[in-house]
């Protein structure tokens, strides 16, 4: 099997396209840099892995941090001073848990924001 028709049957599941999550992208980021570093694979198989981590937008010297942030899966991408950015599910906890505070140490202010970030995220407290 060639290189594009297993690229083109491993990218779709009969009719149904196959998009990687983040934790799938990321192992395959550490599995190109693991093939590029074992002296036991080709010269052609790490030229090859070498471009498609090109193409992933990291290099095989990125640390394992540094690879996430490279190919847009940094785990803390969200910033709480854009209530537009993009949030993960502890985050969006995370402002849930704040409106719902009795700890007379969160603010109003704090409550406030929090249900503006959800708002933003057409998320309820």
């Amino acid at each position: 099997m060639s290189n594009s028709e297993l690229k083109s049957s491993s990218d779709t599941l009969g009719d149904a396209k196959f998009f990687p999550t983040d934790q799938e992208t990321t192992r395959v980021a550490g599995g190109l840099k693991a093939t590029i570093k074992n002296p036991n694979v080709s010269d052609e198989a790490k030229s090859n892995a070498h471009e498609r981590l090109r193409e992933m937008g990291t290099s095989a010297d990125a640390s394992a941090d540094q690879t996430k942030k490279d190919i847009g899966q940094d785990r803390f991408s969200g910033s709480p001073e854009d209530p537009n950015a993009p949030l993960t599910q502890q985050q969006l906890g995370g402002y849930k848990a704040t409106i719902k505070s009795n700890d007379p140490k969160v603010s109003d202010d704090a409550k406030q924001h929090a249900q503006e970030v959800l708002e933003a995220h057409d998320q309820r407290a």
